[in-house]
């Protein structure tokens, strides 16, 4: 029985990190897409020839 409560209570810190992981995924993912698409153009005198 110890083994099962054992067992249980590691599966939901588990659970609980991996919860964490993923939103925190989430946000990098979003903040990226929208730092990449609102870019300024490049100048033309920087573009190569």
């Amino acid at each position: 029985m110890n083994k099962l409560k054992l067992f249980i209570s590691k599966s939901k810190s588990s659970m609980g990190l991996a919860t964490l992981a993923l939103a925190l995924a989430t946000v990098t993912a979003n903040s990226t897409c929208f730092f990449y698409s609102y870019q300024p153009k490049v100048p033309e005198k920087l573009l190569r020839k």
